[in-house]
């Protein structure tokens, strides 16, 4: 008789435990759902703030790169002061991005002879400086030695004439963006001074 009143109480008692294991169990699947959704957000917010800090590195590069020399240190300078670095002179939050895909192009206008069309070109050979630059644009401002644009945009490095895309990486591994590239990039600004220095007395 004791036996049969303690039945019911053990049998309560197991299925407590069964419940309480189920309880986890549904627990960690829902964790894991939010996790992916949370990392999921986190992941798209940063390709918004990615596309947004790109193009505004190509504006702030190619406004310094229209009233400054083009020797290779001031173009160096010039990368790193637009990119919003760190202390490790990587874009902040947004790796791989540094200095060296930071592709600075001078280019000059060519004419189509009868339609007047113009179309920028890639400067071949760049003057020997600012001031003669200067001096090509005032003999024919449609020569090849004549910088009138200046182009900025976000490549791959070593990708040769060709911009190549930036691979984008992830920063959340649990979100499959494999394949993706980085948003393309570019500005292009009129050529000012280009570190020119006019002789107020001469005009020159």
């Amino acid at each position: 008789m004791p036996e049969n009143k303690n039945q019911p109480f053990r049998y309560r008692k197991g299925l407590g435990k069964n419940q309480r294991g189920g309880a986890a169990v549904e627990f960690a699947l829902l964790v894991l759902i939010f996790l992916a959704l949370v990392f999921g957000i986190l992941e798209l917010a940063r390709l918004v703030y990615m596309f947004n800090i790109l193009q505004e590195v190509t504006r702030r590069a190619a406004t310094m790169a229209a009233n400054s020399s083009f020797d290779a240190e001031t173009l160096d300078t010039i990368r790193s002061r637009a990119l919003f670095a760190d202390r490790n002179g990587n874009l902040v939050f947004g790796t791989p991005v540094t200095p060296a895909h930071v592709r600075i192009d001078y280019l000059y206008i060519s004419r189509d002879g009868g339609s007047g069309a113009v179309t920028p070109e890639p400067v071949t050979t760049l003057p020997a400086s600012p001031t003669q630059n200067y001096t090509n644009c005032v003999a024919n401002p449609y020569d090849a030695s004549c910088i009138r644009l200046v182009r900025v945009r976000i490549c791959q490095p070593g990708g040769g004439d060709e911009c190549t895309p930036v691979p984008y990486e992830m920063q959340f591994p649990p979100i499959d963006l494999s394949g993706l590239t980085l948003p393309r990039s570019e500005t292009i600004t009129p050529a000012l001074t280009l570190g020119h220095r006019f002789n107020s007395a001469s005009g020159s």
